[in-house]
């Protein structure tokens, strides 16, 4: 911006100094002089506001809009599941840091480490889990860990192994779900939904396989840790596997033989959270990472990105 300024300067003086050479009366070039390097400061202020305005634009867009900065940044190490939950992250990473929390983040391939890490303090957040589950594993793990926020809702999908129709299942079909309390009662829903079995009334959420009371196609529920279904679906014939776990196998929305109504109550139960230990839970700057991770740029790359299999939730 100085050197334009400046140039331009030099510009007006050389024009002014031939003008004068040619000209036998030295107070009128003196006087158009003055007048050219008073336009050309001006111009060149004009040109340094526009700028200046340009970069500040440029940064509120960057930190997200109307979002206020911290007052003083902060860092913090947030553990994640790899896809969608640390990709998310990594898109946000420069609006946290315009927002004044520069975030490092650790990625898991299960759903207990990340959680022990924040209770012991060695990660200040987590980022991959829903509410259900997050009450249940601090019931039976006595840890102290709340949630700030939900972000976002991946549909719970049943997909295909060896079997491809849901119209004609075999009698004695294995299908794989989560042996975790939640998801596993979730993926029972699941399959009481698509008419495959009926469970006891009421058993909402507490569902276990011991609860269905009806099961026409004589179903073998096989129960398996969430992250190993997509290594094992070719060994079963179907399998209801979590969103994250199903977007990190390759699969799409759109392969899913039946998958949960996003508009259903399940989008509320079951969005996923911005987790901290109960010491944080009042922080800025779990706020504020919240307040970032529901702006419009990252609502927007999430939709974007991952085509229905994950959806933005306020």
């Amino acid at each position: 911006m100085k050197k334009s300024f400046a140039v331009t300067l030099a510009a007006v003086l050389a024009a002014a100094s031939l003008s004068a050479c040619g000209s036998s009366n030295t107070a009128a070039p003196a006087a158009s002089t003055e007048a050219a390097v008073s336009e050309a400061a001006s111009e060149a202020a004009s040109e340094a506001g526009a700028t200046e305005a340009a970069a500040s634009s440029e940064a509120t867009e960057t930190a997200g809009g109307d979002i206020t900065p911290l007052a003083e940044s902060v860092d913090i190490k947030i553990g994640a599941s790899a896809s969608p939950h640390a990709e998310i992250l990594e898109a946000a990473k420069d609006q946290l840091a315009a927002a004044g929390i520069n975030v490092e983040i650790v990625t898991y391939n299960d759903y207990v480490q990340p959680n022990l890490a924040v209770d012991q303090g060695e990660l200040d957040a987590n980022y991959f889990q829903h509410q259900p589950y997050l009450d249940d594993f601090n019931e039976e793990h006595g840890t102290k860990i709340a949630s700030v926020g939900k972000i976002h809702y991946e549909p719970f999908g049943l997909y295909a192994g060896k079997s491809k129709d849901l119209n004609n299942i075999a009698d004695g079909a294995q299908i794989a779900v989560p042996n975790d309390t939640t998801n596993e009662a979730r993926a029972l829903q699941l399959l009481q939904d698509s008419g495959i079995i009926t469970l006891k009334d009421g058993v909402g959420l507490e569902a276990t396989k011991q609860d269905i009371v009806e099961n026409p196609h004589n179903i073998d529920i096989l129960e398996v840790e969430a992250a190993q279904i997509p290594r094992s679906i070719d060994s079963v014939d179907y399998a209801c596997m979590n969103g994250n776990y199903a977007i990190e196998a390759g699969f799409k929305p759109s392969d899913a033989l039946v998958q949960e109504n996003p508009d259903s109550d399940a989008a509320q139960t079951f969005g996923n959270v911005i987790a901290v230990s109960d010491a944080n839970k009042d922080s800025e700057w779990a706020a504020k990472l919240v307040e970032v991770l529901h702006s419009a740029e990252i609502e927007k790359y999430i939709t974007d990105t991952y085509e229905g299999g994950v959806i933005p939730v306020q």
